[in-house]
This record gives C-alpha cells, sequence and structure tokens, in this order.
C-alpha cells in the first residue's frame, strides 16, 4: 500500500500547454476560389449593387448641397474683381435730364406712407450689360448675406450668385427691382431669406451710389404669378423684390420679399433710362388691372420730351407678358443637351471603375485598384453628378 506521502499534490503537477490553433493564410482577393453562382450569389450582387447606388446617391446630394458651391464660390471670386473694377471706373453720372413725376403718397406698409420726390434725375443710357456680369452688391446684414448680383435670372445666371431681373428696373432707380436667387444648391444665396422681418434692412451696392431698402413684408406665391408682384406698380416709388423657392429644396412655390427704398440712407435715386422699356406696344392690360402712368420727362432747359402715355404700352403690360420664367423653373429632362454629356461621363466613370479593377487584379492586390483609380474616379464622377444635375428640376 502506497502511502499518501508518496503521491504528488496538486499544485505540483505540471501543466499541459495551451493549444494553439494557427489562423488560416489570408488568401488574396484576387486568388479567392470561384463562388458558385447559385441564389447566395445572386442576393449577395444585387446587396453589392444596391449599397454601391445608395452610396452614389449620398455622394450626389453632397454634390448638390456642397459641390454647386465650389462653382459658385469661384464664380463669386471672379465677380469681385469684376465689381471692384466696375466700381474704381466709375466717375460721374450725367444727368442730363430730369423726371417730374407728380407728388402722391402711397401707402407700402401698415401705418407708413411714404412721399415721392417731384424731380428725379434720369439714369444715363448704357450698353446693355450681358447676362451674368456682375450689376450690384447684395448685403443683407440681418442674416449674414453678402453676395454678388448678376444680370439674369437663367440656370446659368443663377449659378453665378443671385441674378436681377433684366425687365425690371436696376437697384436705385424708381420702380420695382427684382433679384432672384437659389435658396438650397449653388451656394444657398437666399437660403436664409424666410427669416427677414418687416424693417430689415437690404444694402444694394451700385456702381451709382448705395441704397438701403427696409423690408415691408414676405408672401407666397406660385412661379406663374411673377406678374402681379415682380413687375412695377408705381413707378413714382423706389422697391426692391427678392425671389427663391419655396418650401426648401422644391419649387413648387416663390418667396417673394419685398422692400421699400429708405431715402435717408440711400445715394441719388434716378428714373430708369427710357430705353429699358421692352417693345412690344400690341400688349394690353386685363381690365380688371390699374394703369401704369408714365411720368412726364423734362429736359434741364425745361422742354418737354414726348413719351407716349397709351394704356397699350404700359410697363407693367409689357413686363406681365416678359417675366414668366427663371432659373429657379424648369422640369425634369428640360436641360436635354446634358443628356449626351451626362451619358459619355456615365460611360467614362464605368471604364474608370474596370480600368482600376483590371489594374489591380493583375499585381494580385485589391488596394491597388484604389489606388490607382481613387482620383480619377472622383474626378470624373464630379463631371458626371455636374451633367446629371442639370437634367433634374432647379429645386430639388
Amino acid at each position: 500500500m502506497t502511502s499518501g506521502a508518496d503521491e504528488p499534490f496538486a499544485s505540483d503537477a505540471v501543466p499541459a500547454p495551451p493549444t494553439t490553433r494557427k489562423r488560416p493564410k489570408r488568401v488574396p482577393y484576387f486568388e479567392r476560389a470561384k463562388q458558385p453562382r447559385d441564389w447566395r450569389w445572386v442576393v449577395g450582387g444585387i446587396g453589392k449593387t444596391l449599397i454601391t447606388l445608395g452610396l452614389l446617391m449620398f455622394a450626389f446630394v453632397g454634390y448638390q448641397l456642397w459641390g454647386t458651391g465650389i462653382q459658385t464660390a469661384r464664380a463669386q471670386n471672379d465677380l469681385e474683381s469684376q465689381f471692384n473694377k466696375l466700381m474704381q471706373s466709375t466717375t460721374s453720372v450725367d444727368t442730363t435730364t430730369t423726371t417730374t413725376i407728380v407728388t402722391t403718397e402711397s401707402t407700402v406698409a401698415p401705418e407708413s406712407t411714404v412721399a415721392t420726390t417731384s424731380t428725379v434725375p434720369v439714369a444715363p443710357e448704357a450698353p446693355p450689360i450681358p447676362n451674368g456680369d456682375v450689376v450690384a452688391r447684395l448685403k443683407i446684414p440681418s442674416i449674414d448675406l453678402d453676395w454678388f448680383v448678376v444680370q439674369g435670372v437663367g440656370t446659368d445666371d443663377l449659378a453665378r450668385g443671385p441674378g436681377h431681373f433684366r425687365e425690371t428696373p436696376m437697384p436705385g432707380q424708381l420702380g420695382n427691382a427684382a433679384i432672384a436667387g437659389h435658396r438650397t444648391t449653388h451656394g444657398a444665396p437666399f437660403g436664409d431669406l424666410d427669416e427677414l422681418e418687416p424693417g430689415d434692412l437690404i444694402i444694394v451696392e451700385m456702381p451709382t451710389g448705395t441704397f438701403t431698402y427696409a423690408v415691408t413684408g414676405t408672401i407666397i406665391v406660385s412661379p406663374s404669378e411673377y406678374a402681379a408682384v415682380i413687375p412695377t406698380v408705381d413707378p413714382t416709388i423706389a422697391t426692391l423684390t427678392l425671389a427663391t423657392c419655396h418650401p426648401e429644396y422644391t419649387s413648387r412655390q416663390r418667396m417673394i420679399v419685398q422692400a421699400l427704398l429708405v431715402p435717408e440712407q440711400s445715394g441719388q435715386v434716378f428714373a430708369p433710362p427710357l430705353n429699358t422699356v421692352p417693345p412690344e406696344p400690341e400688349l394690353t392690360l386685363p381690365s380688371e388691372e390699374p394703369e401704369t402712368t408714365v411720368p412726364e420727362v423734362t429736359s434741364v432747359t425745361g422742354e418737354t420730351v414726348p413719351t407716349d402715355t397709351s394704356p397699350t404700352t404700359t410697363v407693367a403690360a409689357v413686363l406681365e407678358n416678359t417675366i414668366t420664367e427663371d432659373g429657379l423653373s424648369g422640369g425634369w429632362f428640360d436641360d436635354s443637351a446634358a443628356i449626351p454629356h451626362a451619358i459619355l461621363w456615365g460611360l467614362l466613370l464605368l471604364a474608370v471603375g474596370i480600368g482600376s479593377y483590371y489594374v489591380g487584379k493583375a499585381s494580385k492586390r485589391l488596394y491597388v485598384s484604389f489606388l490607382v483609380g481613387f482620383i480619377p474616379f472622383v474626378i470624373v464622377l464630379y463631371f458626371f453628378f455636374e451633367n446629371v444635375n442639370r437634367l433634374l428640376p432647379p429645386g430639388l
């Protein structure tokens, strides 16, 4: 019988060496065995396709919100240089004629009336400003807005910044000066326009002077109702209208901010030059529309300059038929010229993806595909998005 002293204690037992399991060597992506093309392969392919499309859609939304702003910011830098040169080249304004207007009181806001001046200089005739060229600098301190305004409200014009309706008087002139701008894309210059309240100041810097307007109200209209809010209603006072899309991310309606000139904080106001009325004398106003009075224009010597006061050639009648759309309007595939460009850039995008895949396959390293194809893919994707964006409604 063996004594207990001869038995080893449990604490003296030698522990068994731990079993280590070696990880299988990772097979490079391009050397893996092909999966059988069964239902799992089909479902996996559909899943990868949906994930890719989702990522591209997120990237496109990012392009619309920020990518278009890059283009507009670059355009604004160019417009700033143009504006500075324009201001430096402006010396004095020739006022060889004056507009005599009967002094009246016009109610523009609750509990406020404005008396017009009896004699106002006529702005000198000048060559028409090409669309896309700078015309003014727009500032709204209450919402930290500071943008350069271009002539015209076409799609290309509003891609550069807020645009002036060329059918309306210029800011600083009698009548209603109208400016449109994007609310979401292209830097969203009018993104915070809904925050304006009556009394907020709008400052417009022009070569002819600096003009301050006070907000009188905001209204929502349909795109077809520009004829009621953009044309000049009273040619004896200076007003300003800012137009943008409403609600945000759509172009179903228009937000219209109306403002009235503050004479004490503004430079010399001018009457529009006589050559600014579009030549469509056959147009007439509907019977329910009030006739627009054409001011009597006299030279500094006192001689009367003949003007046509016939109601069939009123400014409002002409503008009602000329102001119908702007760069905020439009539907799907309106810019049909972008279709072949979008297809071409889409094919090029596909070629970059396939090419980078085979480059990585030749090197048997997946990361090589990303290194080779990332920069070309992003560049081509940018131009692809740019043309796809032209096929969408501007408010999206």
